[in-house]
């Protein structure tokens, strides 16, 4: 079990990227959220399987159609186990 922490830039809100990545985090049984951040980025805090993570971080790269991916800042790091679901802040 492994914590993931992502900052994704480029063109990522306003492109369903929040959903999109909440769906295909709870489709892999990851725990954690998504929101948007004031500087225009999109942050990622996952917890589960690092090869279920890995596939989220494949997700990110691409992104949903519509969406421009500059970079993906990626930082791993201990689980705390402190989220039961995936869900989108707001």
């Amino acid at each position: 079990m492994k914590r993931l922490h992502l900052i994704i830039s480029g063109r990522v809100q306003g492109v369903f990227f929040r959903h999109n990545t909440n769906k295909i985090a709870n489709k892999l049984g990851l725990t954690g959220f998504v929101r948007n951040l004031g500087n225009g980025c999109v942050e990622i805090i996952a917890e589960g399987n690092e090869e279920k993570l890995k596939e989220l971080i494949a997700f990110c790269r691409k992104g949903p159609e519509n969406s421009s991916i500059d970079d993906v800042k990626i930082q791993y790091e201990e689980a705390k186990n402190e989220f039961n679901t995936f869900s989108v802040k707001y």
